[in-house]
């Protein structure tokens, strides 16, 4: 973790360096008006959204002491309590993965199978993004890479066809996790987001009561856009979770707990890079001390 955390810290220097001109240490009574504009403007520019920047804004001028670790604490009481992932002993655990395309959604597929694996737990692939060929090949070398097991049919099948063999097959030969990708929707795309309900509603029916868990990925450098995407997937296939990548530089990382607070939902991990060590579960404290100045890992302060 103490590693990952110095690749977050380094993925967030663009915003930490921002607000760090804006926080000079100083108390929170010691700030004048001025200076809570200058704050509530940079927590805009790092991507926190202008309702949200007003509300820590509002939030930390109620408090005493140093400003930076008063923000900090407003931050986290925004984000929501994490829920653990409740993979069950008595069948799969099935996770639909959803999000636009340039997310990093193949990518990222293959490296939450990895992670299964790691952990023991067997786990089927079904590559419903049928109309990308490249999408396919991809997440088959990461499946493989993996040690897990492919579900694919020919370019342009039907995803939703994909979706029910791939639970279905799941569950008839007990495995521990299944995981549906599915094509890199455009939330502005009717026709294709209801396709995209389409292939909830089969997973439904193959086994009534999944999927257990629905995760978008979203490209933390998207800013604003990032907000509109949530909004339209979480309406039409469900979005219990979400996986915010790319925050190596071109996220400004207040997207995370934009997103988190605008919508309660679980951040379940966050991307600093391309690699398999780059994803990592999500830590509130550890993300919020990336993105401010002056703070320290927690572990680094435990002695760990």
């Amino acid at each position: 973790m103490s590693s990952f955390f110095s690749r977050l810290k380094k993925g967030l220097t663009r915003s930490r360096e921002g607000l760090a001109q804006l926080m000079p240490g100083r108390d929170v009574e010691a700030l004048s008006d001025d200076d809570w504009m200058d704050i509530e403007d940079g927590l805009i520019m790092a991507d926190c959204g202008a309702e949200l920047s007003t509300a820590l804004v509002k939030s930390v001028r109620k408090r005493r002491g140093a400003s930076a670790e008063a923000l900090k604490s407003a931050m986290l009481e925004m984000l929501p309590k994490e829920k653990p992932v409740n993979i069950a002993a008595d069948g799969p655990f099935i996770l639909l993965v959803v999000g636009v395309n340039g997310t990093g959604k193949t990518t990222t597929i293959g490296k939450l199978a990895t992670m299964f694996r790691a952990e023991g737990k067997s786990v089927l692939v079904g590559a419903g993004d049928t109309f990308r060929a490249a999408a396919v090949e991809q997440l088959a070398v990461w499946v493989e890479r993996a040690g897990a097991d492919l579900v694919r049919q020919h370019e342009g099948a039907d995803p939703a066809a994909v979706a029910f063999d791939t639970v279905q097959r799941g569950i008839a030969r007990g495995y521990d996790v299944v995981i549906v990708d599915t094509a890199g929707r455009v939330q502005t795309d009717r026709g294709l987001m209801d396709e995209l309900a389409k292939v909830r509603r089969v997973i439904a029916k193959a086994s009534p009561g999944a999927p257990h868990e629905v995760w978008q990925v979203v490209d933390g450098g998207t800013g604003q856009n990032a907000v509109v995407q949530v909004e339209k997937f979480r309406e039409v296939a469900g979005t219990s979770g979400l996986i915010v990548t790319k925050l190596d530089g071109s996220g400004k990382g207040g997207i995370v707990l934009q997103l988190a607070s605008k919508f309660a939902l679980p951040i379940r991990y966050v991307g600093v890079g391309e690699t398999l060590a780059d994803l990592m579960p999500f830590d509130g404290n550890d993300f919020v001390s990336s993105l401010l100045p002056g703070q320290k890992e927690k572990m680094a302060e435990s002695g760990s």
